[in-house]
């Protein structure tokens, strides 16, 4: 079973914010699980970041830091994950948000995510 972290998941994750489940905690602790995250997440907070909307943040360099020492794999935007981006209908308008089911949805990964739309597009969804 392979998991998708959503970004406030991933950023939550980062700084050990209480307002991620503990049962989250583990599962993206678990080195024998497979956890990704999205490059369009780190983009996401690139954006933010810029914008000032996140203004106690950590470097783009701590966040992938903190991925690679918890085995957290860079899921890349594929042509793949764009098709199934294209099929899905608007109940949702962020981009983001959109491209993390999509891909959720072609590598069949549960994601964990406190996000309820997602459910509107079938994905897999904990928490």
């Amino acid at each position: 079973m392979g998991f998708l972290l959503d970004t406030h998941t991933f950023l939550w994750f980062a700084a050990g914010d209480r307002q991620l489940p503990k049962s989250s905690v583990t599962l993206i602790e678990d080195l024998d699980l497979t956890c990704c995250l999205s490059i369009a997440s780190l983009w996401e907070f690139t954006i933010k970041v810029q914008s000032g909307k996140l203004l106690k943040a950590p470097t783009l360099s701590e966040l992938v830091n903190v991925a690679q020492k918890n085995n957290i794999s860079i899921l890349p935007i594929s042509p793949e994950h764009l098709e199934a981006l294209s099929t899905l209908p608007f109940h949702h308008r962020d981009p983001f948000d959109r491209l993390i089911f999509a891909q959720a949805l072609s590598e069949n990964l549960t994601l964990i995510s406190r996000d309820k739309i997602a459910k509107s597009y079938k994905v897999k969804l904990l928490w």
